[in-house]
């Protein structure tokens, strides 16, 4: 099972990304533990300065943008 980290404080954008990964998972019906991580100190712990930052299996993937959907269901394939 993947474990995928969306790290972000809450913004609009960040919203957005957890959406858009649920969404993959969702259409390529795989099963995954999703994990929304707000607290600043663990953020920083990635060492990322822009958020939204995507990180799958400890990967960080994307950062400083919104993933789209089309964009995690190929990363998560």
């Amino acid at each position: 099972m993947k474990t995928i980290k969306i790290l972000g404080t809450g913004c609009p954008k960040c919203k957005q990304t957890e959406a858009n990964v649920r969404e993959a998972v969702s259409q390529l019906g795989i099963e995954a533990n999703i994990i929304k991580v707000e607290d600043i100190q663990e953020i920083m712990a990635y060492n990322v300065l822009s958020t939204p930052v995507l990180v799958i299996d400890e990967q960080i993937k994307i950062k400083g943008k919104v993933a789209q959907v089309n964009e995690i269901v190929e990363l998560l394939k």
